[in-house]
């Protein structure tokens, strides 16, 4: 009978431990993906909540479109340069476009769009540091290219068995790997770009340009909380690595304590507690947590979350008024500083191999590398990427787009119809 109607056979059997085992890690990584997923409209919240309400369509569109375009080209491409056959330690060479399961065990469908939703945070980092005055059509071709090449390069070096993986690198679930990536792409590309109108005055001044809503950039902060439950967590892909608990735990503390310490460290510096600057550190707190959250303890934790807390509101203020470079969310600062932070304070805080456990510096070296050869190839690459858009299609809206707001400049609408601007003033 078995022989006749094996299926039948099987389902006699009833599932096993393993099969069990296999279900659970499958679901758990599906559960963690759509968790990062909802991620994409907490950075569409906090990038249209602080910048003006005429850009939030804007906004929405690229949030929108980077996710999309970039789910296919990693499909496409990405998937298969990130995680493909090695070759020299750069690069993957098969899995494009792929079309059948490979292996037994958790399906790899799960495993490639849970690496999608991270391929897209990657892309999104950068729409926010160049908010407001960037050409959309310039701004879905970076997105492709950073999805189907920039990122997935430096992901196969740390996680597709590239050669910093192979000197013992470490990055749990992506400080460098996702972060630092769209940070230092964002850096590059908001220099690039030049200021928004009005931001910096002749006398070198800095003119502050407040965002429409502190409540939707709120939101988005407590939805990218949220997420990072499924970032962080979810990069064990595995329910049944019990290593999740700590993770969550980590996760959480380090977020704390970085809007803790950027609210205390602002309320000292300016003579007020600075929501914008709290909201941040949070998020830095995250990022900088997210390389070393299965690798410390609580204790690691909270003081990553502490100083990445206090180097949010030093790194914004250095970005706006030293290097003048006009990031309206601080992506900069949250994503390219608190990342490269964190990953090397793994090399300290590593409960097995950092330098204040072991009293080996070995480890700290590798993750200083890699944090330096993440940097180069991303400002390199991206630089050139930029350059070509600024010298072929540009990567700027016109002076009278701008000031009009590239809602009606880029796509013919409006966010908000029904608001009608009034004159606020009091007259004594």
């Amino acid at each position: 009978m078995a022989l006749v109607f094996p299926a039948l056979a099987l389902a006699a059997e009833g599932p096993t431990a393993e099969s069990n085992a296999v279900a659970l890690d499958t679901v758990w990584t599906l559960i963690a993906a759509f968790l990062v997923f909802f991620m994409q409209a907490g950075f569409a919240m906090v990038e249209a909540g602080f910048t003006r309400a005429k850009n939030a369509g804007n906004i929405i569109m690229k949030n929108l479109m980077d996710f999309s375009a970039g789910s296919l080209v990693y499909w496409l491409i990405g998937y298969g340069i990130m995680f493909g056959a090695d070759k020299f330690g750069l690069i993957g060479t098969d899995g494009f476009a792929l079309v059948v399961d490979q292996g037994d065990g958790m399906p790899v469908w799960a495993f490639i769009i849970f690496q999608t939703v991270f391929a897209a945070t990657a892309a999104t980092i950068v729409s926010g540091a160049m908010a407001e005055r960037t050409k959309f059509t310039a701004y879905l071709i970076y997105s492709v290219v950073i999805s189907a090449i920039i990122y997935p390069v430096v992901g196969h070096w740390i996680w597709g068995g590239g050669w910093l993986a192979n000197l013992g690198f470490k990055d749990f679930a992506g400080s460098t790997v996702v972060h630092s990536v769209g940070g230092w792409a964002a850096l590059i590309g908001a220099a690039l770009l030049g200021p928004r109108i009005g931001k910096y005055g002749k006398d070198g001044s800095v003119n502050a340009i407040p965002g429409h809503s502190i409540t939707l950039g709120a939101l988005g902060v407590f939805i990218l909380w949220f997420g990072w439950f499924g970032f962080n967590p979810g990069s064990t892909v595995a329910g049944t690595d019990l290593s999740i608990a700590l993770i969550a735990l980590n996760t959480n503390l380090a977020a704390a304590a970085g809007a803790t310490l950027a609210m205390i460290t602002s309320w000292i510096r300016y003579g007020k507690p600075d929501v914008s600057l709290t909201l941040n550190g949070a998020l830095g707190g995250l990022v900088g947590i997210t390389a070393g959250c299965a690798f410390v303890n609580p204790l690691g934790a909270v003081i990553i979350g502490v100083l990445s807390g206090i180097l949010i509101v030093i790194a914004v203020e250095i970005i706006d008024k030293v290097l003048k470079v006009d990031d309206p969310v601080g992506a900069v600062a949250v994503h390219a500083i608190c990342g490269a932070f964190g990953t090397l304070m793994v090399g300290l805080l590593d409960v097995e191999e950092g330098l204040l456990y072991s009293g080996s510096a070995k480890l700290l070296g590798v993750q200083a590398l890699g944090v330096v050869a993440v940097f180069i190839w991303t400002v390199v690459t991206s630089y050139i990427l930029f350059k070509v858009i600024k010298s072929t299609i540009g990567l700027r809206v016109s002076e009278e787009e701008e000031v009009a707001g590239l809602d009606r400049g880029e796509h013919a609408l409006e966010a908000y119809p029904d608001f009608v601007a009034r004159d606020t003033s009091v007259t004594l």
